[in-house]
């Protein structure tokens, strides 16, 4: 029995009998105060005083019992009554409201709607399992039919650094980052208590962005840090509404932060010479503009359709193979699900990005031709030790790979999946022999709790979050110096 509901239940068929809480008390037994916290949904009465109050009402037990609330007014005063006991509404200290016949059923429909608001706007954004496939898989959709380029992110970025005085060259400065964020009206500063689950925090109020020091970030991690924090801003996002703009926002930030630290113009015309060269590298990339491995790898896939006319596929994955990001518009044969995304799914262990590990030189960068049902492609596999043994790869079609160094490689792979018997099944007789024999125990924690959180992502409690800008508010140190 739900006492609230039950309360309620009897205080109608009270109100309408005409019967105060001291006549109905006579006629069943009890006390006006117990009646008053049964009716307020504070006691359960037995079934002996169930079957009293009915008779006394002129009612069934059945009637008092039923799940229904008999009025509008008292849907109301049950919602209201639960909002109050809910951990949002107890977080704004206020005292217990006590709705009493002088609340008007107007006021009572602002109370509810105004509780159900800020429920809503406290609440992070949560997807079903559906929803999140179908907005990863629009995501990649919309890369793939971009080739990789986004024009309107790619402007943003031109605007952005005309802010600042870069040659046109080589790396981005912190002078040059500190120049283009002074633009957008933010200074940076480096802090050594960022909350924990933030790589930056940005205070509007006062126009300041807070990342770690640099002995607790990287130079070039820091950099994407303030990067993205400050694409928010030139791309005019909002608060995202859905989950597909979530994944479409982090997609822009992740390409205007690379768009910055590798600037179109100064790419491409790098690039221009290692194409006539005949000796594209992402590596040369990576040390020309001082950035990480990965950022200079997807930078390529942005630029190399668009500019060049070569279709190519990137991939991250760890040391199983299942991968963390991917893009492709070369046809690669990737597995991938039904709405276009390949994140979580495994790839095939005759690619270069699985065979890499067990490479004798796995931390140089590893060359591969791998034939597919699809045709022939050639890949360049890094393996980043500063990503937990990840491996970052960038791969074209086989007539493309006449314009990469590693085009010479003798290693090469067939690869036949998605057939199961191209590397998830072992020999029959070794099938045969360990038939029931074997079990694995998998890691769930970590899923379990992905599949649990209430959010798409872990953060730390607006709590914390205010009282470290009220904490650096007017704290003159950890000032970015120029470089």
């Amino acid at each position: 029995m739900d006492a609230l509901v039950f309360g309620r239940r009897v205080r109608h068929h009270r109100r309408r009998a005409g019967l105060t809480l001291a006549e109905l008390g006579e006629q069943v037994g009890r006390t006006a105060p117990f009646l008053s916290q049964v009716e307020n949904g504070k006691r359960e009465p037995r079934l002996s005083d169930i079957s009293a109050m009915a008779k006394a009402l002129s009612t069934s037990v059945a009637d008092l019992m039923s799940e229904d609330l008999p009025s509008r007014r008292a849907e109301l005063e049950v919602a209201f009554e639960r909002a109050q006991e809910t951990y949002t509404y107890r977080s704004l200290a206020l005292d217990p409201l006590r709705v009493g016949a002088g609340v008007t059923d107007e006021v009572l429909e602002h109370l509810v709607g105004l509780f159900e608001g800020l429920t809503r706007a406290s609440t992070p954004l949560t997807a079903t399992g559906s929803e999140l496939h179908a907005a990863n898989g629009a995501v990649t959709r919309r890369l793939r039919s971009a080739n990789g380029y986004l024009p309107e992110v790619e402007r943003a970025a031109r605007f952005a650094l005309s802010a600042c005085d870069y040659p046109g060259g080589g790396p981005l400065t912190t002078r040059h980052i500190t120049d283009i964020a002074a633009s957008l009206g933010f200074r940076v500063r480096l802090v050594d208590d960022l909350p924990q689950a933030t790589r930056a925090v940005t205070d509007r109020r006062n126009g300041v962005i807070y990342t770690a020091q640099r002995n607790e970030l990287r130079t070039r991690q820091a950099r994407k840090a303030i990067l993205q924090t400050l694409a928010s801003v030139a791309l005019d996002h909002g608060r995202p509404a859905s989950t597909a703009e979530i994944l479409n926002q982090r997609l822009e930030t992740a390409y205007f932060a690379s768009a910055v630290v590798i600037p179109e113009a100064a790419a491409v015309a790098f690039l221009t010479d290692a194409v006539r060269e005949r000796d594209l590298s992402i590596e040369d990339l990576r040390e020309h503009f001082y950035v990480s491995y990965e950022m200079a790898a997807q930078r390529f896939t942005n630029l190399a359709t668009h500019h060049f006319d070569i279709p190519t596929h990137f991939v991250r994955n760890d040391t199983s193979g299942r991968i963390w990001k991917a893009y492709q518009n070369d046809d690669a044969p990737l597995p991938a699900e039904a709405e276009g995304g390949s994140e979580a799914h495994t790839l095939c262990r005759r690619w270069g990005a699985v065979s890499a590990f067990s490479s004798a030189d796995r931390f140089d960068i590893h060359y591969q031709f791998t034939d597919t049902p699809a045709g022939s492609y050639w890949c360049a596999t890094h393996i980043s030790p500063d990503l937990s043994d990840h491996a970052l790869t960038v791969g074209v079609k086989f007539e493309h790979a006449r314009l990469f160094r590693g085009r010479r490689t003798s290693r090469q792979e067939v690869s036949t999946c998605p057939d199961v018997a191209c590397c998830r099944r072992t020999k029959p007789d070794l099938e045969a022999k360990w038939a029931g024999a074997v079990r694995t125990e998998p890691r769930l924690q970590e899923r379990l709790l992905g599949l649990l959180a209430p959010g798409i992502a872990g953060a730390p409690h607006a709590g914390e979050v205010i009282e470290f800008a009220e904490r650096h508010e007017n704290d003159p140190s950890n000032l970015v110096t120029t470089e």
